[in-house]
């Protein structure tokens, strides 16, 4: 097998691992972000646990091929990017998105959800939900509000039980 043959092949599986690894891949059109916006665009992604990466489409869809995930390949067309997320199903479409709100130029493509092909729309869908950890957080304020009330109210009942004595 000759080098560049062995080089494709050691890609393609690098891009199996990812897509088996991850929970989420968000696939976006890129082509006309500037130097600045796509650095800015990867410390955003990088921050959140996320993996930004340019694939040749090619490769893509030979290990989605392999991995026997079908459909993904007609949205590989022309420069796409990938953004994976391990973490937080969320996180890679609700950055883009946001991006992509300011920056006309990113324009989201399709996904990969946990082993479902979502169309741009159902992407943006995705990227509405709020995170894991605001998600937590509102579940948390959600209990600890009543039993905070609750806690107050048998205080104040020992209180008047004591001023009654």
């Amino acid at each position: 097998m000759n080098k560049n043959r062995q080089m494709k092949q050691a890609k393609v599986e690098e891009i199996k691992e990812k897509l088996q690894k991850s929970q989420s891949v968000i696939l976006a059109s890129y082509q006309g972000l500037t130097v600045e916006e796509d650095t800015q665009l990867r410390k955003s992604l990088r921050e959140a646990g996320v993996e930004y990466k340019v694939y040749k489409n090619t490769l893509v869809i030979l290990a989605a091929k392999e991995l026997g995930i079908e459909g993904l390949d007609k949205h590989l067309q022309g420069p796409i990017s990938i953004a994976i997320g391990y973490d937080d199903v969320t996180a890679p479409a609700r950055i883009l998105n946001d991006f992509a709100k300011t920056h006309k130029k990113l324009e989201l493509k399709a996904g990969l959800v946990q082993g479902e092909i979502y169309d741009a729309d159902k992407v943006k869908q995705l990227a509405n939900i709020p995170s894991k950890d605001i998600l937590i957080a509102k579940l948390l304020g959600s209990i600890k509000s009543p039993l905070s009330k609750f806690a107050y109210l048998l205080n104040a009942i020992k209180e008047s039980k004591e001023s009654a004595e």
